[in-house]
Formats: C-alpha cells, structure tokens, sequence
C-alpha cells in the first residue's frame, strides 16, 4: 500500500465526491521522538537501567509502551492512567502491564508471555518541544515501592533536567 501525504487530496468516493478531502485525519499521528538523557561524560542513565537492572521481560514491557504509548501520546499520556504529572516540567510514565497486556489492549496481535513477572515501572520525562520526550530516570517500583525512594528517584530525575536544560539551552 503506498503511503498517501497529508497535503495529498482525493475524491472521498471515487466518481461521486465533487470536492477533494485531506488525508490527514486519516493518516498516523506524528509520533513524538524519544531521547535518553546523557550526562557531560556521555553516560545515558535510563539506558543503562534498562539493559543491566531489568529482566527481559521488563525490558519488552518498557519497549512496547515507549513505542506505542509515548511515542504516540507525548505529554498526552498524562491525561490517560499511563502518566502523571509531577511539576515543573516533569513527568511520570507509569508501567503495570507486560507487552502483550499492552498490544492486547491496543488492539494489535501480541504473543503471552512465557513466564509472567509483576510489572511495575516507573519512567521520568520531560516534553522539550512539541515532539521531543527526554528520558531522564527509571526505577523497578515493584521491587521498591517506598516513598523515600520514590521521592530520591524524582529528585535525580529533576537534577538531571536541570543539568540538560543547562546544557541545551
């Protein structure tokens, strides 16, 4: 199937419509791009959560809702039981479902998982822009679900705006 373009116009019904409709409404919302936080020496503090502190079923989890959720909704997600506003430019991104609890409730085809694990993952962004979401901090809440650490997690995810904000004016 060729992709249409927004500007792109055609007949609704081919040989009846008299004027042409825009493909926009019709077309896949422009996904927001998703960036790992880096600090000054380059290191990249989500991606190193995600591959050396989660299980590989954690990491499909965070994977898929990043992509399909994030990615789609942006900022949005705070309006949905997926995110949480914190304040000042932060925002948390709430996981308790596996993969395929999320496709499945997406409506797109996903595979059970073979072995289940409790899922409860935590992400801080902030929305730079209109279309940029930067991945500051993440944490396993199932594993530690204390408000002190919760509180220790949002204050690194806060110092770590900071740190880009002043870096990337």
């Amino acid at each position: 199937m060729q992709k249409v373009g927004a500007k792109t116009l055609f007949p609704m019904f081919a040989g009846t419509a008299t004027r042409p409709v825009s493909l926009q409404a019709m077309e896949e919302p422009q996904r927001c791009r998703l960036e790992f936080y880096a600090d000054a020496d380059g290191v990249e503090p989500v991606l190193r959560w995600l591959r050396e502190e989660l299980s590989a079923m954690q990491r499909r989890a965070v994977g898929v809702a990043l992509r399909e959720i994030l990615e789609v909704e942006g900022i949005g997600v705070c309006r949905t039981g997926y995110g949480k506003q914190l304040g000042d430019g932060l925002f948390e991104f709430r996981l308790r479902h596996d993969a395929a609890e999320i496709l499945q409730s997406l409506g797109k085809p996903a595979r059970t998982e073979r072995r289940r694990e409790r899922v409860l993952l935590r992400v801080f962004c902030h929305a730079h822009g209109d279309r940029l979401v930067l991945l500051l901090g993440g944490y396993d809440k199932g594993a530690d679900p204390s408000k002190r650490r919760q509180q220790r997690e949002i204050a690194e995810a806060r110092r770590r705006l900071a740190d880009y904000l002043r870096r990337h004016p």
